[in-house]
């Protein structure tokens, strides 16, 4: 079991550079770094060719361990039911994410098609993160057993999952057409002309994006003061969304100190990353509203 928890440790860690290697390639649009060859890399050698090698090395990585925790996971703790299935989802949508990226290498894709890469990394990171939370019995060490989450909040949960995946896909979009900077201000495209709505296609897909986001960090806070309210005494409620909440915020002042610091490379992969933790933490709460069914 010792074994177990180390690789799954490992798996969450290189799944998460996966996702941030991922928007590092767009970012730095490294995409074609090795031609239109794959899995092989061809071509004179420049860092487009050193990031998108490197993200295919750690995808190629991270699917030998995710394979190798999804086995493992299903002989050693299959009794727990939700075992199976996301040892299942983890290497799916993996491999997924591997024939869409090989895919548009191959065949030229188009930015709408691009952007679903990152969602479907998302998914199976979350898939990972959750087993590995089985695996240490975070269930057990936060007394996770014994909670009752109502119908209420298994409906909230439910649906800011599948909302947030609109607001992945909608940032992701931002990066394939290049429109992080698309516009100069925040939180308005120009904040000395509030009202004037004369965008081009970037400035839609970014202002959409904001919008998108903010809805989020509302929804996000609205969910953390009723469950202050209705949920006082349970740790994982209470702590969870805590620590969901400071996410979001930190992820919307992430979103503006991109504009502000003029497309920061750095700002702009801590802004993957920290969306990643805030999904995978939404996950969980999915898999506990699961439990109260």
């Amino acid at each position: 079991m010792k074994f177990l928890k180390v690789l799954s440790i490992l798996s969450t860690l290189v799944m998460i550079f996966v996702l941030i290697g991922g928007a590092l390639v767009t970012k730095t649009g490294s995409g074609m770094g090795c031609g239109a060859n794959w899995p092989f890399c061809y071509g004179d050698w420049s860092l487009e060719m050193f990031i998108e090698l490197s993200h295919r090395v750690v995808s190629a990585g991270a699917g030998l361990l995710v394979l190798l925790l999804s086995i493992l996971s299903w002989r050693k703790i299959g009794h727990i039911r939700e075992t199976k299935f996301l040892a299942f989802v983890s290497i799916f949508f993996l491999v997924l994410q591997g024939l869409i990226g090989a895919a548009a290498v191959v065949w030229s894709q188009s930015d709408f098609v691009l952007a679903l890469h990152f969602g479907i990394s998302l998914i199976s990171f979350a898939a990972v993160l959750l087993l590995t939370l089985l695996i240490f019995e975070i269930d057990h060490k936060f007394d996770a057993d014994s909670l009752m989450i109502s119908a209420k909040y298994r409906k909230q949960f439910f649906w800011l999952a599948l909302y947030l995946m609109f607001v992945v896909y909608s940032g992701a979009l931002v990066r394939h057409i290049d429109s992080s900077l698309a516009c100069p201000d925040w939180p308005m495209c120009v904040n000395n002309q509030p009202f004037n709505f004369d965008f081009h296609l970037g400035q839609w897909v970014q202002m959409g994006h904001r919008l998108l986001a903010g809805v989020a960090f509302i929804w996000t806070w609205i969910l953390l003061f009723n469950i202050i309210r209705d949920y006082p005494s349970s740790r994982v409620m209470y702590n969870g969304w805590m620590i969901n909440t400071i996410l979001v915020t930190i992820q919307v002042l992430l979103g503006a100190l991109i504009i502000f610091t003029v497309g920061n490379l750095f700002v702009a992969l801590l802004h993957a990353l920290v969306l990643s933790l805030y999904f995978g933490i939404l996950c969980y709460f999915l898999l506990l509203s699961y439990r109260s069914l």
